[in-house]
């Protein structure tokens, strides 16, 4: 019996060959690129200095946590960084699923497809693209809304140069370009929705709103649980290139946030075990989060694992 098995587990081995050699790559890219790097969060506890490199730098223990825990302006950052995430969630969130609902009910093929190539395209934008069309939508000198606005009163309106109106420009433009593509995500989940429910629905009298509430909804909630715990995954992970194309001086107490910081201090600044005490700060609520929003969708039976 022994040797029966060892038998077939060898034959299916020998089987899964070409898949396994084509997983060999996805591993390699996670070991290389993912793995091997968190070796450098050792720079966190250490004064790290190129002439003594990672190995001869001395131990500092949690000297840099501290540093940051005890650091007003740092803690400042850090509460920027979690309202960006949470607004971008709270506000841009729901908007995907909208477009998916609405799209869903479409019969037109043509529009359908043409709407979803429209709000589809700006995913394939780069941040300076997007930084680049909202900038001169929105400047107070030359911008295209301001040119409308000053038809109608004296002054332009410095939306780029208040806190307020700044942060409505980055939501407003991470859902304009990002809003698409988990849209299609959203699209996809609905093809797996059983069409018979909808016509035991009609039969039994329930319009269009009771149908999405009762089905559709329903149908796409894994979905929406599942990219919901990845969106609090990255919650401390604002993104670097969106919040730096639209920063300036005037908003800096509003608009930093620790990739930019991270950035400045660390690239700009040379100070590489503060930086990096930084990142495995963000990596480590990064975490709670994830685990954090796995419990509550467990209440569901939504969880991952």
């Amino acid at each position: 019996m022994h040797a029966l098995g060892a038998s077939r587990s060898w034959a299916r081995f020998k089987r899964n060959i070409p898949l396994l050699v084509m997983f060999v790559p996805v591993v390699a890219f996670y070991l290389i690129f993912k793995y091997a790097p968190m070796f450098g969060y050792v720079i966190a506890f250490k004064e790290y200095t190129f002439a003594k490199g990672v190995f001869g730098s001395p131990w500092v223990g949690l000297k840099w946590l501290e540093i940051i825990v005890n650091d007003p302006f740092t803690l400042k950052i850090v509460w920027n960084t979690l309202f960006l995430s949470l607004l971008n969630i709270v506000v841009g969130f729901p908007f995907p699923i909208l477009i998916a609902l609405m799209l869903n009910e479409v019969r037109s093929m043509l529009f359908k497809k043409s709407v979803q190539t429209l709000v589809y395209l700006p995913h394939f934008f780069s941040w300076v693209i997007i930084g680049g069309i909202f900038i001169t939508l929105f400047s107070q000198e030359s911008g295209i809304v301001n040119k409308i606005i000053t038809l109608f009163r004296d002054e332009p309106l410095p939306f780029l140069y208040q806190a307020n109106t700044w942060i409505s420009i980055y939501v407003g433009s991470g859902i304009w370009k990002e809003a698409g593509f988990s849209a299609i995500i959203y699209l996809a989940a609905l093809t797996s929705i059983d069409p018979t429910l909808y016509e035991a629905a009609s039969v039994d009298g329930a319009g269009k709103f009771r149908k999405i509430w009762h089905i559709t909804l329903p149908g796409i909630r894994p979905t929406i649980f599942l990219l919901l715990i990845l969106s609090m995954g990255n919650i401390m992970e604002v993104g670097f290139d969106h919040v730096y194309v639209l920063q300036n001086d005037v908003v800096y107490s509003s608009s930093e946030v620790l990739s930019t910081y991270i950035y400045k201090i660390g690239l700009l600044g040379a100070q590489f075990s503060r930086s990096t005490a930084l990142g495995l700060f963000e990596s480590l609520v990064g975490f709670i989060l994830v685990v954090t929003a796995n419990r509550v969708a467990r209440r569901f039976n939504q969880n991952l694992w």
